[in-house]
C-alpha cells in the first residue's frame, strides 16, 4: 500500500469528570481516538498528570500509526523539547523493530516534526508517604517482584488494565493470592483499527508495555503513588535478532533503554514525581524461576499461556496449551527448580518438556538451531541453556531425551549458572527494595 505523507498528533483530551484521557489521531484521511481510564477517585488536576498524560498520548498513536506507516510524525499543536521529539522517534523506530522486520519495511526515514520550546522549570510534586503501584499481568516475573515489594513492606496496589468490562481469567486468579488492592485502569481502542484486514493495512507487534508503562504512570499520579514497579528483566534487553547492524527486539518497550528514556523525560517535566523502575532490572530469569519456585500459593492458578489472552474471550483457553513459545519456556525456566511431577500438574498433563515433538521449539530457545530468538517474552538462550543443564541432573529427569539432547549441545558450565544467579549490571531499584525485598 502507499504511504500516506503524515501522521498527525490531533489532540488530547482530559475528562475529569470520568477521570478518561482520549487521544486523537489522524493519518491517511482517517480520524482514530484512543480512550484510556486510569480508575476511580482519580485525580486528573493532580501535579504532573498533565506532563505524563502527554508521554501516554504520544505512545498510544502507535497503534494506528503502524496501519499506514507514513514518514513523519507531525506532534501539531504539542511542542516538544528536542530530546522529547528524539526520544518519540526512539520509541517509533525500535519499538516497531519486529513490525517492520517481519512485514519487510524500513522506517528509517521516520521524522518528528512539530513545535520545539526549551523545557520549563519542571514541577515538583509534594513529598508523599511511598506507596508503589505494581503492574501486574499474572506471570512469574510480576508475581516475583509483587513478593519482594509484600516483604519490603511498601503499601502496595496492583496495576492491571483491560478493556472496558473485560478481565483476563489468567490475571484475576493470581491476583487474589497475593492478597493485594488493585486499582484497574482501562483501554479502549478505536474499532477502526480491528479492520486492518479489510481495509489492507498494515499489521503486526505495537511496544504495548510502553504504553501500559505510561498509563501507570499517570495511574499513580493521579491517586498519589510514589512508585510504580515493573517486572521486566535482564535478557528483555537482548535482541531478538540483528539486522544490517539494528537490534530487533520484541520487548523492547520492556528493554533498559526504554526505561532509561521514559525516566528522562519524566524527569524533565516534573521532579519528586513517582519513581519509575524494574524490580528485576539486574536479574536473570533463571534467578526468577528459582525464586518463583518457592513461591508454592501461585503455582495451581498462575498462567502464562499466549492462548489465556487473546482479545476474544470465547478464544481465551482455561489451561496451559502446552505446545506455544511460552509454555516451553516457561516450563523450561522452573524445570531446574520444580519436579517433574508438580510441573505436571501445572500443565495439567501437558508438560512440554514431555512432549518429544517440542524438541525443536526447545532447540530454538537454547540457540541450538539458525533462527531467531521467538518473538515472546521469553529469556535469552544462555538463560534457557543454563536451565536445561540444571534439569537435566536432576534425577527425576533422567532419560528425558529433550534435554538429553539440550545438554549435549548447550552444556552450559557452573561459573555461568552462579553468574545468572547474580546481580547483572546496574537498575534503579531504591535500597530499602533491594535490602528487604
Amino acid at each position: 500500500m502507499n504511504r500516506p505523507p503524515r501522521f498527525t498528533f490531533a489532540g488530547v483530551d482530559l475528562d475529569y469528570s470520568t477521570s478518561t484521557i482520549t487521544g486523537h489521531y489522524e493519518v491517511g484521511g482517517r480520524c482514530f481516538s484512543e480512550t484510556w481510564g486510569v480508575g476511580d477517585g482519580a485525580d486528573l488536576a493532580a501535579p504532573g498528570v498533565s506532563a505524563a498524560a502527554k508521554w501516554l498520548y504520544l505512545f498510544g498513536g502507535v497503534s494506528y500509526y503502524k496501519a499506514m506507516v507514513p514518514p513523519v510524525l507531525d506532534t501539531g499543536d504539542l511542542a516538544l523539547t528536542d530530546d522529547d521529539a528524539t526520544f518519540l522517534r526512539t520509541f517509533y523506530l525500535d519499538g516497531l523493530g519486529e513490525f517492520s522486520y517481519r512485514n519487510g519495511l524500513s522506517l528509517d526515514d521516520l521524522e518528528v516534526i512539530g513545535s520545539r520550546f526549551q523545557a520549563p522549570d519542571p514541577v515538583h510534586l509534594a513529598t508523599r508517604e511511598p506507596r508503589a503501584l505494581v503492574p501486574f499481568g499474572g506471570g512469574i516475573d510480576s508475581i516475583v517482584t509483587v513478593e519482594a515489594v509484600k516483604r519490603a513492606g511498601f503499601p502496595a496496589s496492583l496495576f492491571i488494565c483491560s478493556r472496558p468490562g473485560d478481565v483476563f481469567a489468567a490475571i484475576e486468579a493470581p491476583a487474589a493470592v497475593t492478597g493485594l488492592p488493585i486499582l484497574r485502569a482501562t483501554r479502549h481502542l478505536d474499532p477502526q483499527i480491528f479492520a486492518t484486514e479489510a481495509e489492507g493495512w498494515w499489521n503486526g507487534h505495537v511496544p504495548i508495555t510502553g504504553v501500559l508503562s505510561a498509563l501507570a504512570v499517570v495511574t499513580a499520579l493521579a491517586h498519589g503513588f510514589t512508585h510504580v514497579i515493573m517486572s521486566n528483566e535482564h535478557s528483555a534487553s537482548d535482541p531478538n535478532v540483528v539486522e544490517n547492524g539494528r537490534a530487533i527486539n520484541h520487548q523492547w518497550s520492556k528493554s533498559e533503554t526504554f526505561e532509561r528514556g521514559l525516566r528522562a523525560v519524566l524527569g524533565a517535566s516534573m521532579t519528586n514525581g513517582p519513581e519509575f523502575f524494574s524490580y528485576l532490572r539486574a536479574r536473570s530469569e533463571l534467578w526468577v524461576g528459582e525464586q518463583f519456585a518457592h513461591m508454592a500459593p501461585y503455582h495451581p492458578v498462575f498462567r502464562s499461556c499466549n492462548k489465556a489472552f487473546y482479545q476474544r474471550s470465547s478464544d481465551r483457553l482455561e489451561e496451559w496449551c502446552g505446545v506455544c513459545d511460552k509454555c516451553c519456556f516457561i516450563d523450561l525456566i522452573l524445570s531446574p527448580y520444580l519436579s517433574r511431577e508438580e510441573l505436571q500438574r501445572i500443565f495439567s498433563g501437558r508438560e512440554p518438556l514431555e512432549n518429544d515433538d517440542l524438541a525443536p521449539v526447545f532447540s530454538t530457545l537454547c540457540g541450538l538451531v539458525p533462527m531467531t530468538k521467538p518473538f515472546e517474552c521469553v529469556g535469552d538462550v544462555t538463560e534457557c541453556a543454563a536451565a536445561a543443564s540444571l534439569a537435566a541432573r536432576r534425577p527425576d529427569r533422567r532419560g528425558n531425551a529433550i534435554l538429553g539432547s539440550l545438554t549435549s549441545g548447550a552444556a552450559i558450565d557452573d561459573a555461568t549458572i552462579a553468574a545468572l544467579l547474580r546481580p547483572i549490571g546496574d537498575d534503579a531499584v531504591p535500597e530499602l527494595l533491594h535490602r528487604n525485598g
